[in-house]
């Protein structure tokens, strides 16, 4: 499949709920290839499909693209329709977003999230992940319901950063 463009804030689809889908639908299918294609041809470690403008309730996530906590991660996930069905604790962690690549912020996250979705064969999947790997789950779910990294700032003034290089995957 296309590895597809990334659509940059401030983009209206980037501030819109996705709309649930079913993983059998054939365009829900070919959104999520696409997501595979763009993700392994971007610096990142996940990629919403609001990000290659498709409103639709589709992420992928891969911490293990990470040079920093790769060993922590669990691999790559294909999600269609997550939810987060459980959280603990709470983490301050740097964000950047592929559709947001001039600046970072100071985001505070759960600590431990457990989240449940369909996978690319409809199967369910439960995954437990904590540390980076559940910010950057919480990260791309948020993008699935309109919400940016920049709407999680504390405050702008002493939380968001400019990014210094282009890479993402950290």
């Amino acid at each position: 499949m296309p590895v597809r463009p990334i659509v940059l804030f401030p983009h209206h689809v980037l501030k819109r709920a996705c709309d649930p889908v079913d993983p059998a639908d054939p365009h829900a299918r070919s959104v999520a290839l696409d997501l595979i294609d763009t993700l392994d041809a971007a610096p990142g470690v996940g990629v919403a499909a609001p990000q290659i403008g498709e409103p639709l309730r589709i992420a992928v996530v891969d911490a293990t693209r990470s040079l920093r906590h790769a060993e922590a991660a669990q691999g790559r996930f294909v999600l269609f329709n997550p939810r987060i069905v459980h959280r603990e604790g709470e983490q301050l962690f740097r964000e950047g977003c592929l559709s947001i690549p001039d600046y970072t912020g100071n985001v505070r996250r759960s600590a431990r999230i457990t989240v449940r979705a369909q996978g690319l064969e409809g199967e369910p999947i439960e995954v437990t992940a904590a540390g980076f790997e559940a910010v950057v789950f919480q990260h791309e779910l948020d993008h699935l319901d309109g919400i940016l990294f920049l709407d999680r700032i504390a405050d702008v003034k002493t939380d968001l950063f400019r990014r210094k290089s282009k890479k993402l995957a950290t």
